[in-house]
């Protein structure tokens, strides 16, 4: 952070502070509206479509966790501030991950609005701001244009696809819990919903702390991304042909496939993780 510019830092720094701000006073509001505007609206769906009553248990557990999530990243970011301005090193990788939390947690938030919740999407806006925050830390730290165009790219597709992958895993759930004969499992268009709402959520986890460790050139955390979007890619692909209803497994793939051609370019992964790690001494 050092060959970084006092008053790049200094910006730096002070998008933190704001991102913070606003994730300890107007996300928590933000997201209880928009929580009872999904409740409220679900409650009328479910009248003629009873499939998405599973639907109110948990968007009542996961929109308070993301919006914990959030507040905790807004601590650690106001925290971070004026360490940041200082240009301490592990500012950088911590302010990364905490603003990726309200651009994933905002985006999940938004996605009833789609198909059941009218007027403007609240939750968009708790997203936007930790996009700005992401992108701004991102590419306020100093380095050429190509290595910024790679981290905005890399980075940028990983947090999509933890998004969705713990979407996917949300919708999962949502429909194991009124699946037809439960709780058996009515034939394979079921029972694989058992794995790949599953994998979709261990690869959330992992490709969120992949971030902290591709930012600061870990090989550990190129390997996690790896990981992650290579089983994305392999349960989503098939999961897709057996349920054939709908894309987003297909979108899903699509996107472990995007993020795995970025990890795995050699000019990407130089600009990610160098060429190698030293390693440590014997002895």
């Amino acid at each position: 952070m050092r060959e970084t510019s006092a008053r790049a830092r200094l910006f730096m720094a002070a998008l933190s502070v704001l991102v913070g701000l606003f994730l300890l006073i107007a996300a928590p509001w933000i997201a209880q509206v928009s929580l009872e505007r999904v409740i409220a609206a679900l409650l009328e769906v479910i009248q003629d479509r009873p499939q998405f009553e599973s639907g109110i248990k948990l968007f009542t557990f996961f929109y308070p966790l993301w919006r914990a999530l959030g507040f905790v990243a807004g601590v650690a970011l106001l925290a971070g501030a004026l360490p940041m301005a200082r240009g301490e090193e592990w500012t950088y990788p911590v302010a990364l991950v905490a603003t990726a939390m309200p651009a994933i947690g905002g985006m999940f938030m938004f996605l009833p609005y789609i198909s059941w919740v009218g007027g403007f999407p609240l939750p968009m806006v708790i997203s936007w701001v930790g996009l700005a925050g992401f992108w701004g830390v991102l590419l306020l730290r100093k380095s050429d244009w190509k290595e910024k165009a790679v981290k905005f790219a890399v980075f940028t597709f990983l947090g999509m696809l933890a998004t969705h992958s713990f979407t996917l895993g949300i919708g999962s759930q949502r429909m194991l819990a009124t699946r037809p004969l439960k709780p058996l499992y009515d034939g394979l268009e079921w029972w694989i919903l058992t794995v790949v709402g599953e994998v979709d959520w261990i690869a959330t986890v992992m490709l969120i702390v992949a971030i902290p460790l591709l930012a600061l050139r870990k090989r550990s955390g190129w390997w996690l991304a790896m990981i992650a979007s290579l089983s994305v890619f392999l349960v989503d692909a098939p999961t897709q042909i057996v349920r054939t209803k709908t894309f987003d497994y297909l979108y899903g793939a699509i996107l472990a496939a995007a993020s795995l051609l970025f990890l795995m370019l050699p000019s990407f992964k130089r600009t990610l993780v160098g060429e190698h790690e030293p390693e440590l001494p014997e002895g």
